[in-house]
């Protein structure tokens, strides 16, 4: 029970180091003892984590998050589906061009 809890929890902790080296550190650490544990996956996500060191460690220097514009992909992806039919282009421009001013609420 401990092994297949503490990877998973520990890994949390790599996002509050504040400069790339001990993160890196921190990683390959994190990642060779989940291999080791044998359990699939963990194995699996510690190898993928590997892969994508390079771009994981990039946020250590420049502390940028790709949320905010995954969030504006999703603002537009949803006006599209909400204006199918509309055959008025510029209006859905000038629709896009507002989305930073739309507020989406939960209904429910």
């Amino acid at each position: 029970l401990a092994i297949a809890y503490y990877p998973k929890e520990e890994l949390r902790t790599f996002w509050g180091h504040t400069f790339r080296w001990p993160a890196q550190l921190f990683l390959r650490s994190w990642c060779k003892r989940a291999i080791t544990t044998g359990l699939g996956p963990l194995k699996t996500m510690a190898k993928t984590l590997l892969r994508l060191e390079e771009g994981l460690l990039n946020y250590f220097e420049h502390r940028i998050s790709s949320g905010p514009m995954e969030g504006t992909n999703n603002k537009i992806k949803t006006v599209q589906r909400q204006s199918y039919g509309i055959r008025d282009r510029e209006y859905f421009e000038l629709t896009l061009y507002s989305l930073h001013q739309t507020k989406y609420a939960l209904v429910g």
